[in-house]
Parts: structure tokens; C-alpha cells; sequence
């Protein structure tokens, strides 16, 4: 049988397109091998070990005292897959970094429409305490993850009475973090001994019908909350649990729903590091959440979670070094999902 003469030229074309998108797709996974992984992680840690900028938080006393030299970095990928550098045992104080697991049990329960309705999901635009935005508001509108939005989604928290809500709380964060988590009871009683202007911030928030359970109790919970001792190693699980559509790739656990996770992200790159989450956004492309016990965990959907904890903090109440390393990681991986190549 005579071949026609475009029969092997279609196949070489076939051939030789299929080769060339292999190639490329084999060029973009090299930057998530173990090697460049780890090295990411190395380089990022000499480069910046001995940056002195930022000062420990110390409007709540306990946290002035924390070791300011502490600094570890952790990478879990979507794979189960963890890399670690530096100091990963040493504990901190969760901080605002709690609020986005109890927003995203809040979610997983009463669905993202409720969380629309009974908080909101717009940044104030003010600081992360403010009383003023509640004010403007009449108590609607309030992120989940400033103050006012966090203590109404810790009042919105599944549970009876507030021993309840309190475990279910710690029982999501463990279960993001894959293992049990604890009370960091110094810092919860040097919290709970100063947290007035929280308290005033629920009283405010249940005079507008914005408070959902006791505004003295619900202000409780959330300061417990912010005080669960995670180390650098907690915080990349826990990111990279969401990164991983809501399975914990290290225990296999389901946490909470893939759409859970994309309700919960956009929140986090609007509102995730306080007055500086558009500069954040901007450098880095992906959803963090800070806190100022010195942790800040970033989440790359699909790819991995990435935390750093490093006390000393800048004036927004970000850890400087964790900032800095994170950014750099996403860099030298390219990873950041704004940056696409276009097609040839």
C-alpha cells in the first residue's frame, strides 16, 4: 500500500510537539526536586540568619520575653514530603495564625455564605484591633482574620457551651497540624490578664447583633485560641493541609473540603498580614497568614506549605526574617502563580 507523502511528516510533528511539552513540564517540576527544594531552604536560612531587624511584640508581656534568636524554617509538600532548616522544635504562640483554621471550620460548618453574611470577607482597611471599623460598620463587614471578625468566628465555633467551642477549636488546629496541639499557659494568662480592648471590641460587636455566644466568653475562647503552641514544622503541615485541597498529606486525614480551602485562601491574600497584606501579595503572589508570636505560615496551592518562625517583628507586626525567607523561597522555586510564561 502506497503511504502518502504527509504521513510520516504529521507523525514527526505529533512526535516531536508531544516531546517538547514533556520536556517542559519536566523543566518546571526540576524546580520542586528534593535537592532544589532543600537547597532553597539552606540558602534562604545562611542568607538571612543574621538579620537583626524587628523587635519581639511585647504589648502582651509574655511574648517580650520569647527568645528572639529563635528561627526555623519548614517546607511540607502536597506529597507528605517534609524539609526542614534551622530551629523546628522551639515553641511559639500561634497568634493570629489561629484565625484562619477556626474561619475555615466556621466555613466547613455553616458553609461560606453564612461566614459572608454573619462576618464578612472584606479587609477594613484599618488595623488588625481596630474599634473604629466596627464602629463605621455597625459591626458588619469585619474580616475574619482582624480581631473583631476572629472573635465573632470563635463566638460561631460548633459547641454548646464554651468548654465545647473551645475543644473543637483546638481539635481543628491539631487535626491541620497532625499531631495534638496545647495551651501555651503563660501566654494565655498573660493575655487573658490585659485583653480589655478585646472584650470592648465583642461588647461592641453584641450590641450590633454581630456577637453569637457570651462576648465575655467568646473573648476567652479566642484568646485561648491565640495562645496554641505550634513550632515551624505544625505550621507547614497546617499550610500545606490546605495547600493539599483539605487532606493532611502527612496523616492522610481529611480536615475539612477542598471548597472549604478555596473559600478560606482568598481571605488569606486579601487580610492575611495585617496593614502589609497588599505589599505581601504583591512580592510574594500567594495566600500567608502571620502572627505576632513571630510565626507566619504561606500556603502554595497544589505545590506545598511553607512557615517560618522568627520573633522579631516589623512595625506592621510581621516577622521580618519570616517575610524575607518565604519570599525568597517562592523566588528561587518559581513558584509564584502570577508568573506565567507565555506560550510559544
Amino acid at each position: 500500500m502506497k503511504k502518502s507523502i504527509f504521513t510520516i511528516p504529521w507523525r514527526m510533528i505529533t512526535t516531536i510537539l508531544i516531546l517538547t511539552l514533556t520536556i517542559s513540564f519536566q523543566l518546571k517540576a526540576q524546580t520542586l526536586t528534593k535537592e532544589n527544594i532543600q537547597k532553597a531552604l539552606d540558602d534562604a536560612y545562611n542568607k538571612f540568619k543574621d538579620l537583626q531587624e524587628g523587635k519581639n511584640a511585647d504589648y502582651i508581656k509574655e511574648l517580650a520575653n520569647v527568645d528572639p534568636n529563635i528561627f526555623g524554617i519548614a517546607l511540607v509538600t502536597t506529597d507528605g514530603q517534609v524539609y526542614t532548616k534551622g530551629d523546628i522544635t522551639s515553641m511559639v504562640s500561634i497568634q493570629s495564625v489561629s484565625k484562619v483554621f477556626t474561619m475555615a471550620k466556621d466555613i466547613e460548618d455553616l458553609g461560606p455564605q453564612a461566614i459572608q453574611d454573619k462576618i464578612g470577607v472584606d479587609a477594613t482597611g484599618m488595623r488588625f484591633n481596630s474599634i473604629v471599623a466596627v464602629e463605621l460598620q455597625k459591626g458588619k463587614e469585619i474580616n475574619p482574620l482582624v480581631n473583631p471578625g476572629a472573635i465573632a468566628a470563635s463566638s460561631l465555633m460548633a459547641g454548646a457551651d464554651s468548654a465545647a467551642k473551645w475543644k473543637n477549636i483546638l481539635d481543628i488546629h491539631s487535626a491541620f497540624a497532625g499531631r495534638q496541639l496545647s495551651l501555651n499557659w503563660p501566654v494565655y494568662v498573660s493575655e487573658a490578664g490585659d485583653n480589655l480592648r478585646n472584650q470592648a471590641i465583642a461588647h461592641l460587636l453584641y450590641a450590633y447583633g454581630r456577637m453569637y455566644f457570651d462576648p465575655v466568653q467568646a473573648t476567652d475562647i479566642y484568646t485561648k485560641q491565640c495562645a496554641i503552641n505550634v513550632n515551624a514544622q505544625d505550621l507547614a503541615e497546617m499550610a500545606a493541609t490546605l495547600a493539599n485541597g483539605g487532606v493532611n498529606p502527612v496523616t492522610k486525614k481529611k480536615v475539612v473540603s477542598p471548597q472549604t480551602v478555596m473559600y478560606t485562601l482568598p481571605v488569606m491574600a486579601t487580610a492575611g498580614l495585617y496593614d502589609d497584606s497588599g505589599i505581601w501579595l504583591f512580592n510574594s503572589g500567594i495566600p500567608a497568614k502571620s502572627g505576632v508570636g513571630g510565626g507566619l505560615l504561606a500556603v502554595c496551592p497544589g505545590k506545598f506549605g511553607i512557615a517560618v518562625v522568627s520573633p522579631p517583628l516589623d512595625a506592621a507586626g510581621n516577622s521580618v526574617k519570616a517575610q524575607k525567607v518565604i519570599q525568597y523561597v517562592i523566588q528561587q522555586l518559581g513558584v509564584n502563580p502570577y508568573l506565567v510564561q507565555p506560550k510559544q
